[in-house]
């Protein structure tokens, strides 16, 4: 599933490529992606003529701007977006056409089907699902500050990965970024997240926002499918310190990294760097 810094770089790409565009019609050849309004004719219809004006992100959403409206997007685990000449032929599992009066298409395509889009008026997407829970940016410097990440932290006996995997408590994340940050700052994953001492929670907070800055600053990872709306791969991947690399050395200390399962998710740690001092 794309995450924050993949979903972040998409958000990039599409502005270039669709800010100021005007929607002549939409074509929904998959109903159930659109989850509001019920009715996917009544969602064509409630855009036509809007010219897209700016796209946003709210954790691993995307926020596509007109005017008065707003079309929230979760590229679940296989969405992707793309541009395309009208005359271009249309590629099997193409869901949602946006056609444009300069002639191109926006095309949404989901192999696993699992994308949504919910369309709301402007500023009403915040209130409603599936936005109104969502937690901390980790990339606004304003309110993803060190002293609320520690009072986020404060008595929570929760395992510190399922709690920065938990959308209502920091956004976007997700598994590649948390195993990543742990590492980086030296945290087992399975230890509660009270138990962290100040200086660690420091290293923490600071290891979120360096991963997440470096993966965004390299286009997202290409782990599986993910390519940007321009479709082009993210790099960071060669980057990545633990994620995926089960029985490969530590870069740190030559240790086999090693998998297990936390929370139900894969979860990849070096025995070594990340200890876990609570069984200790």
């Amino acid at each position: 599933m794309p995450e924050l810094p993949e979903v972040e770089t998409v958000k990039r790409t599409l502005n270039e490529l669709i800010t100021g565009k005007t929607i002549q019609k939409v074509s929904v050849h998959l109903p159930r992606i659109v989850q509001h309004p019920e009715d996917p004719g009544l969602f064509a219809a409630m855009l036509e003529s809007r010219t897209f004006r700016s796209v946003e992100r709210r954790g691993k959403f995307l926020r596509l701007l007109t005017d008065d409206l707003v079309l929230v997007s979760h590229l679940r685990m296989e969405g992707r977006y793309g541009l395309y000449a009208s005359d271009e032929p249309v590629e099997k599992h193409t869901h949602v056409i946006f056609h444009f009066t300069d002639g191109t298409e926006l095309r949404y395509k989901d192999v696993r089907q699992f994308g949504t889009m919910h369309l709301f008026a402007l500023g009403e997407e915040f209130t409603r699902a599936p936005l109104h829970k969502l937690g901390l940016e980790p990339l606004d410097e304003q309110t993803f500050t060190l002293e609320v990440f520690r009072r986020l932290l404060s008595g929570r006996t929760t395992k510190i990965k399922p709690l920065l995997l938990n959308q209502e408590v920091v956004v976007g994340i997700g598994n590649i970024y948390v195993d990543e940050s742990l590492f980086t700052a030296g945290i087992h994953p399975e230890r509660e997240a009270s138990s962290l001492k100040p200086a660690e929670v420091k290293r923490l907070h600071q290891a979120i926002v360096e991963t997440l800055s470096s993966a965004v600053a390299a286009g997202g990872s290409s782990v599986k499918s993910y390519v940007n709306g321009q479709g082009e791969m993210g790099m960071f991947q060669q980057e990545l310190k633990v994620y995926g690399r089960k029985g490969l050395p530590c870069e740190r200390c030559g240790t086999p990294i090693i998998r297990t399962v936390v929370g139900g998710r894969g979860t990849h740690t070096c025995p070594k760097c990340q200890k876990d001092k609570s069984r200790a």
